[in-house]
């Protein structure tokens, strides 16, 4: 049985006899809009290598599919970590974090690398992707693999193999006489992987892929300054903490750790709200906008900034923009044929702007309470002024866009960015998607707060994703600020409330493989469990529970 694409029905297939996936993808090739990477067999996500022996349920996926995504993405670095090795030897090569819809990377050396080098780094790599040469996977004893590491100097992945008492075996990958650790799947040769571009970027070097919606092609380039930066900012946080990679993580938390860990890292969060209130109070700011992709923590951030404004004399007025949704009947409806409450068209722009422009000229403004059970404005509930100076801290999803607030002066905007751009990395050419990081704390506050199982939450997440790229990630370069949210400690413990409902998610499910993925990514993290240190103020506070402003 195999069906093409999610959503279509599975079709009866005569495979004559046992079949590689791939075998089975070539016989559907002219039908299929994009290359296929990977497949889910039987609810799992397999590599196209795999072999269908027996009566299966097959879907065919391309890199729309996040996790064929991910297998494009750790398949095009074995290319690049081969390639620098056969252009400019062995010298070390991190993989840092994701950057400008690609990956930011940086070769270690006396000098930093040239852009001629660069040039030559990706000029190998063409001829090995012309070459359409095997990547093949190899399967050690754990004892075996960190003899290995041990061999190639890769501590960080001998330490954490070593003490993963758990896993029997591990997988590499090899390319021609190069071979590494990826966790994750990948293709079967490397001329699947067609389409990237290598640019020197600042001290590293950026390789850059296609995004997950247009498979084909490059995404323009922008220069995410801002976000580099703010991924700087979580190394020097790193260093500091002396936690590079899980293993460093895993060390502290055995060694009894973890409550400085706690401490420490909660203090950096800290004294960067501060920095970002008396900054607004030193520029005069009077309105404050507050966007992050879902489970940024907002909330937590925003009611933090309020007290650290009013710590510097100043009393804000905290207020959100779903009060100012258009009436029902006027809000567009999506493709779904339901009410579209994500994008800017739901909001009344023009009724917004003339509320915060008479809030800020000191007049009494009545603001609207929207009735989500009606569907409609409620006035004269919140007749609200402001005095001199007052600022307005305001959150929303469309909050850096500027046509939300374009009939405001721009003196008068402060914009903030929050995600957490995780600051850990698992060793050092396998990071933690920050995209992972925040499904895994909205699982875990789905099911708190809402009830929801962690299969409901999965369901959705490609929709929220979409919204997040329409009306959220084009508008980060707008910040004055960027506020990483992450915490060096939260896997470990969001690991024990997450890891039961993952496992939760039945097999005939269509979210069980990325279940089955998750499952597999946090099984390397130790947990901690006492939690009585984690401050009640603290962003992971808006997920886990026991939070002062949530609850």
């Amino acid at each position: 049985m195999v069906r093409l694409k999610p959503g279509e029905d599975y079709v009866k297939l005569e495979t004559g006899g046992p079949l590689t996936v791939e075998e089975l993808a070539g016989r559907y090739k002219d039908r299929l809009p994009y290359t296929v990477l990977t497949a889910k067999v039987n609810g799992k996500n397999e590599e196209l290598t795999f072999s269908l022996e027996k009566d299966s349920r097959v879907e065919l996926l391309d890199m729309r599919n996040h996790s064929s995504y991910l297998a494009y993405q750790h398949s095009l670095s074995l290319i690049y970590l081969k390639a620098v090795k056969d252009v400019l030897g062995d010298l070390p090569v991190e993989i840092d974090n994701s950057l400008n819809k690609g990956l930011y990377t940086e070769i270690k050396s006396e000098k930093p690398v040239t852009a001629g080098q660069v040039k030559a780094v990706e000029k190998r790599m063409r001829e090995l992707v012309d070459q359409d040469l095997p990547i093949v996977r190899e399967v050690y004893s754990r004892d075996e693999a960190v003899r290995l590491w041990d061999k190639y100097n890769y501590p960080e992945k001998s330490r954490l193999l070593a003490k993963a008492a758990d896993i029997k075996e591990a997988k590499f990958y090899r390319l021609e006489g190069y071979r590494n650790f990826f966790y994750g799947l990948m293709v079967p040769s490397t001329g699947y992987v067609k389409h990237f571009e290598l640019r020197k970027y600042r001290r590293g070097v950026l390789l850059r892929l296609p995004y997950p919606t247009d498979p084909d092609r490059l995404p323009e380039y922008v220069d995410d300054r801002k976000l580099y930066m703010a991924f700087g900012e979580a190394k020097k946080w790193q260093n500091l903490l002396k936690v590079s990679y899980l293993e460093d993580l895993n060390d502290k938390i055995r060694g009894g750790e973890a409550r400085d860990l706690i401490l420490l890292s909660e203090a950096l969060h800290e004294k960067k709200v501060v920095e970002i209130a008396d900054r607004i109070k030193k520029e005069k700011k009077r309105i404050v906008l507050i966007a992050g992709p879902s489970s940024s923590g907002k909330t937590t951030f925003a009611r933090r900034l309020c007290i650290q404004l009013r710590v510097n004399g100043l009393m804000p007025l905290y207020m959100g923009t779903d009060d100012y949704f258009l009436e029902r009947s006027q809000t567009p409806l999506g493709e779904d044929g339901l009410p579209n409450y994500e994008d800017m068209d739901a909001l009344d722009v023009e009724l917004f702007n003339r509320n915060m422009n008479d809030l800020l000229g000191g007049k009494a403004v009545d603001l609207p309470e929207f009735d989500f059970i009606e569907g409609t404005k409620l006035f004269g509930r919140r007749i609200t002024s402001l005095k001199p100076g007052q600022p307005i801290v305001i959150e929303g999803i469309h909050a850096l866009n500027g046509e939300l607030t374009s009939h405001i002066r721009d003196e008068e905007k402060f914009k903030i960015y929050i995600s957490p751009f995780t600051q850990l990395n698992i060793d050092v050419h396998n990071r933690v998607p920050t995209t992972d990081a925040r499904i895994l704390r909205r699982i875990v506050r789905d099911y708190r707060y809402r009830g929801h199982s962690a299969d409901s939450t999965l369901s959705q997440w490609p929709k929220v994703r979409a919204g997040e790229d329409k009306n959220i990630f084009p508008y980060n370069g707008e910040a004055d600020v960027l506020f990483n949210s992450a915490l060096v400690y939260e896997l470990a413990v969001l690991k024990k409330y997450a890891q039961p409902l993952l496992r939760e998610v039945p097999e005939d499910s269509e979210q069980y493989s990325e279940a089955v993925r998750m499952l597999k990514f946090i099984r390397f993290f130790d947990v901690i469990e006492d939690e009585k240190n984690i401050p009640n103020n603290s962003i992971m506070r808006e997920f886990i529970g026991g939070s002062v402003f949530v609850e």
